[in-house]
This record gives C-alpha cells, sequence and structure tokens, in this order.
C-alpha cells in the first residue's frame, strides 16, 4: 500500500494485542510483518491468564471432590500429581501457539522469530537484517517486578511458577493485585501451605471494599494464611534447600518457596526507543495519544507496554483500533475505558464492572447500595461452615443508573460478563428489576434484591 518500504506495518511483539493488530490490518490489505523473540500470545497465552486459569481448575478440585461426598459420591483415596497437570497445561500452551502462527500465516503476515529493536522511525532490526516500514507498532508487552532486597534472586515471579518440577510444600507468596490472590489460592488449593503477604492494610486496592472484605473473610475460611502489613527484609537460602526470610519487624520465617506478585514493568530493554523521538510517561511507559501513536508519528504502541489497562481484552481493543486508524479511519473510533468487565480467578472468583461504591461517592455520587450474602445451592447439601457468595449493586440515587456490579463467588467472571452489556447500555435499577431471573441459579440474585441494604451521600 505504501511504495519505498518493505512493509505497512512492522509489529514488535507477537502477544494478543500485537497478533490482533497485525491480522486484521494484513486482512485489510497492508504488508505486515510480527517480530517475536519468546513465545506467540505473549504473556497471556504462555505465563498469564490461559495457564493460571487452568491451574485454578486444578485447584478447585480438592472443593469439588469434598463437594462430591455430599452428592452421594465416593471418591476414595486421592492424590495430587503436579507434573502430570504442567505437562498437560504445557501441551494445551504448545497447541495455543500453532494456532496464534497459523492464524498470523494464513492472514499473510511475515513472522520474524528473533528480537526487534528499532533503528530509526522507520527501520526495525531483526536477525541481523533491516526493514523498512511505513508504520511500526509496538507491542513489547511487560515482565514482572521484584523487589530489590537481599536474596530476591532465590524468588520466583508468575514466570516461573507455570514450570516448578515439583509443588512447594510451602510458600509464601508475596503482593496484593490480583495475580498474588489468584497464585495463593492455586497453591493452597493443590495443597501446600500457603502465605499471602501484603506490605498494606488489605489486598486488591482500588477494588470495591465489600468485595476485599468478602475475600478475606472466605479465606480465613479456607484458613489460608493471610498477613498483612508485612514485608520481607532478605532472604537466604538454607543449606537443606529452604529459604529463610526476615521480615521487616524483625521476625524470621522459614518457606520453601517465595513468590513474588509485585506489579509489573513495561519491557522497554533493547527496544532501540533512544534512536527515534518516542518519549516514556512520568511511570516509565512509552507515551501515546488517544489513537495510540507516539510522539514519533510512524511509531505507535499498545498494550502493556503503554500501562493504561493491562488486560488481554484491552490490548485486542487497541490493537483493533489501531488496524482501523491506519487503514479504515471510516471505522476507527476512540476506545472507551470505562466500564471494563474484569474478572479475578481467586478461589473464590471476583468479577466486577463499572465503579465501586468508594468511587462513586468520590465522584459525587448519592447512592442506593444493595448487597446480598448466601450460599450458593450447590454448596447447601455440605453440613461445614461452607463458602458464602457475595452479590453487590451500586446504583445512583437520582438518576437509578446502577453505576457498579460486584461479585464474588463460582463463576463471577461468566456472570458479570453478561451484566457489562447491561451497564454500557445504561440499565438503571428498575431494568434490572424488571428483568426475570433464571431459578434456581445465583445469577438471579441480581434481579431480586428490591431492598437497598443503605444509602450514603459523598
Amino acid at each position: 500500500m505504501t511504495e519505498g518500504y518493505d512493509f505497512d506495518l512492522f509489529v514488535i511483539g507477537a502477544g494478543s494485542g500485537g497478533v490482533r493488530a497485525a491480522r486484521f490490518a494484513a486482512d485489510f490489505g497492508a504488508r505486515v510483518a510480527v517480530a517475536e523473540s519468546r513465545y506467540y500470545g505473549g504473556t497471556c497465552v504462555n505465563v498469564g491468564c490461559v495457564p493460571k486459569k487452568l491451574l485454578v481448575y486444578g485447584a478447585h478440585f480438592s472443593e469439588d471432590l469434598d463437594l462430591a461426598e455430599s452428592f452421594g459420591w465416593s471418591t476414595g483415596a486421592r492424590s495430587f500429581d503436579w507434573p502430570h497437570l504442567i505437562a498437560n497445561k504445557n501441551r494445551e500452551i504448545a497447541r495455543l501457539n500453532g494456532i496464534y502462527r497459523k492464524v498470523l500465516g494464513q492472514a499473510g503476515v511475515s513472522l520474524f522469530d528473533g528480537h526487534a529493536r528499532l533503528r530509526d522511525a522507520h527501520t526495525v532490526e531483526v536477525l541481523g537484517k533491516r526493514y523498512r516500514a511505513a508504520h511500526i507498532l509496538v507491542a513489547a508487552g511487560g515482565w514482572p517486578h521484584k523487589p530489590d532486597v537481599p536474596g530476591a534472586e532465590h524468588a520466583i515471579t508468575s514466570n516461573e511458577a507455570f514450570f516448578l518440577p515439583q509443588l512447594p510444600r510451602r510458600v509464601v507468596v508475596v503482593g496484593g493485585g490480583y495475580i498474588a490472590v489468584e497464585f495463593a489460592s492455586i497453591f493452597h488449593g493443590l495443597g501446600s501451605r500457603t502465605t499471602l503477604m501484603y506490605r498494606r492494610d488489605l489486598f486488591l486496592r482500588g477494588f470495591d471494599d465489600g468485595v476485599r472484605t468478602h475475600l478475606r473473610e472466605e479465606f480465613e475460611r479456607k484458613h489460608l494464611q493471610m498477613r498483612f502489613n508485612s514485608d520481607i527484609q532478605s532472604i537466604e537460602r538454607q543449606a537443606d534447600g529452604s529459604l529463610r526470610l526476615r521480615l521487616q519487624d524483625g521476625e524470621v520465617l522459614d518457606t520453601d518457596c517465595v513468590f513474588y506478585a509485585t506489579g509489573r514493568r513495561p519491557l522497554l530493554a533493547d527496544l532501540g526507543l533512544d534512536t527515534t523521538g518516542v518519549r516514556l510517561d512520568r511511570r516509565g511507559h512509552i507515551e501515546v495519544d488517544d489513537q495510540y501513536r507516539t510522539a514519533e508519528p510512524s511509531i505507535f504502541a499498545i498494550g502493556d507496554i503503554i500501562g493504561r489497562v493491562q488486560l488481554t481484552p484491552v490490548a485486542l481493543a487497541e490493537g483493533m483500533a489501531v488496524a482501523r486508524t491506519l487503514y479504515r479511519p471510516e471505522q476507527a473510533r476512540p476506545l472507551d475505558y470505562k466500564q471494563i468487565p474484569t474478572a479475578v480467578f481467586s478461589l473464590p472468583n471476583i468479577g466486577t464492572v463499572g465503579l465501586s461504591e468508594q468511587d462513586a461517592l468520590r465522584a459525587g455520587h448519592r447512592l442506593k447500595v444493595y448487597e446480598s450474602r448466601f450460599k450458593p445451592m450447590k454448596l447447601s447439601l455440605v453440613d461445614h461452615d461452607a463458602e458464602r457468595s457475595l452479590m453487590k449493586l451500586v446504583v445512583d440515587a437520582d438518576s437509578d443508573r446502577v453505576l457498579g456490579c460486584h461479585m464474588v463467588g463460582p463463576e463471577a467472571g461468566e456472570i458479570i460478563q453478561g451484566l457489562a452489556v447491561a451497564l454500557k447500555a445504561g440499565a438503571t435499577k428498575q431494568v434490572f428489576d424488571d428483568t426475570i431471573g433464571i431459578h434456581p441459579s445465583s445469577a438471579e440474585e441480581f434481579v431480586t434484591m428490591r431492598q437497598s441494604t443503605r444509602e450514603v451521600a459523598p
């Protein structure tokens, strides 16, 4: 489409966003190349959401086996084989890698399996050769961050957790974000003696406080140990291979594995940004405008490397937006970052869309809040103190518009996805009330909560 160049678009990074942009740009008639030095599918497919959810499924079976007995099943002796789970996971990820390659190849995209480096605003070097492109898209993603404490080299991150040769007997998970609570759930569910350590008062900062508190209570119910306002000062390898942690309060703790889930940084190393006019923002991410164009007009950037909303579906939408901006401008429209649904695959799951109660109050809304806590029907035959679900609606008291939907419980992500459509369409609480529920289901609770639990104002 553009004369004088080897490619119309050169994409650096074959993660979700890069693949989406490359595939559709090629479908729109552009000559496209993709360079990837690690694995096709990026973090999500290889060391992120896909293998993580497979491990979450595996971890939940311990609870399912307990539950089966209340329905008359005799499960007998049971054991867990970590290497078997990891081998099956690896086979599935390899299959997905192949699908990503196939999709790009069928679209006519040229593939380069190597590290790409910018040489100027229109030149990319990969595998010792240089290619000229009318436009370049940087979609190199992010990388786990470990704090600079003595002995941090003995700790692992999410990158390594998926390839551990054996399940650790004792694990300390450090962090308070969704990766931390998910992996704490995984290790605990699979049988490791697990401690979740966080330097603040309560994990999942930014989520609705009711959700955060409910998950903490469920973790306590499951006897998952939590240490808040606590952090590691140093890590020492012992002669028997275990790790000795010295905490900032002077306490000593022994474990077999330290898993850091303390944030991610943009993967900028050796990209050659200094050969271009690309600028970074104050947090160290690539700075882009509403069309994902950097300060260098020919270079775009999307995904984790720009640090907006670091979710796979968001990267996919950003990749599509770039393809449309460049090759279907009549279809281009700004991406709306409001009311993005998300799930945390802890055990129990969290699903959320829209404003938290706290954010709605900060935005000046008078609120009616509806909450319901109950034991799901699937657990009704269990004699012991069973898991409870939370469902919550945050409603504007003046307009009746539903501002936020929040859930903690089985299949929360599946349920919240449908409600995200309703919030996007501007549904009011009256619309929820007028909707017939599916009975018996947990989801019907969202359309049967009639009395507000409280009314609050800024």
